[in-house]
């Protein structure tokens, strides 16, 4: 499928639902149900995160880093509360948000699903869907079509959007599945796999880590889509009081400082 209609298919899927990720949803909570006056009286706010999701979210030695990471501490100091990071799967995100964390951080990408069953903060980055391959077979794939072919190996991450992706446009190519989101890009560079679809941001920090990756179509994504901060499904007490954080952040370089660090560049929505 051509990206223009890759993206379009995207777009007609989100706009029934009405997916306007800083308006107030209809559901929503009254003051008692929010979770804000909980992490307001115990100044500790929880924080979902895989730790599997370069240059977002991960761990080295056991430390938390990432984008994502450093706005969550930003996110705490702005509510007053310390900061609890909670670990969670792609698998596991959408039954972890209001279960056992207040806001959900780490490069999520909003979908039509996951907003029929939580609510987003505005976007802070947009993205799309690219191709990861190794560099000596660059001559070979062009187009998503050249990716779906009979002998050709997909490697994705189980339970998020790229799992979602390549299960929605491969259809002759060979599907692996592989657990590890941290060690994936070595089934390419060892030659286990052929390509991995994922996000443009992702793919850029990829190949700057590894000269052997090289990325297809990152400047022309396959899809258009926006990450932002998942929070439970009808607290827009909280929404609104992630949503004032993340504006303040964007305005007073907090933002900027942090893409330019993980990214290469302020990459914004």
């Amino acid at each position: 499928m051509p990206a223009g209609n890759v993206r379009r298919g995207l777009a007609a899927a989100l706009l029934p639902l009405g997916i306007v990720t800083s308006a107030v949803t209809s559901g929503t909570a009254t003051a008692d149900e929010s979770r804000l006056p909980q992490i307001e009286a115990s100044k500790v706010v929880k924080v979902c995160s895989t730790g599997d999701y370069r240059p977002f979210t991960f761990r080295d030695d056991g430390n938390w880093q990432g984008l994502d990471i450093d706005m969550a501490h930003s996110l705490a100091e702005h509510l007053g509360a310390d900061l609890e990071l909670v670990p969670t799967t792609w698998p596991n995100l959408m039954n972890d948000i209001g279960s056992r964390c207040d806001v959900a951080m780490g490069g999520i990408t909003v979908t039509a699903a996951r907003a029929e069953r939580a609510l987003f903060s505005q976007p802070y980055l947009r993205d799309g869907k690219s191709a990861i391959i190794r560099c000596t077979d660059s001559a070979r794939y062009r187009t998503l079509a050249d990716f779906d072919q009979p002998g050709v190996r997909v490697v994705e991450n189980p339970g998020g959007t790229n799992e979602e992706f390549a299960r929605g446009h491969i259809k002759n190519a060979q599907l692996q599945i592989y657990p590890d989101n941290n060690t994936i890009f070595e089934q390419l560079t060892s030659g286990a796999a052929d390509v991995m679809f994922t996000d443009t941001s992702e793919i850029r920090y990829q190949t700057k880590q590894n000269p052997a990756l090289c990325g297809v179509g990152v400047d022309q994504p396959f899809t258009s889509d926006e990450k932002a901060y998942l929070l439970p499904q009808g607290d827009t007490a909280l929404q609104n009081a992630v949503n004032q954080w993340l504006s303040t952040a964007q305005h007073d370089g907090t933002y900027a400082a942090l893409s330019n660090n993980y990214l290469g560049a302020v990459v914004g929505p």
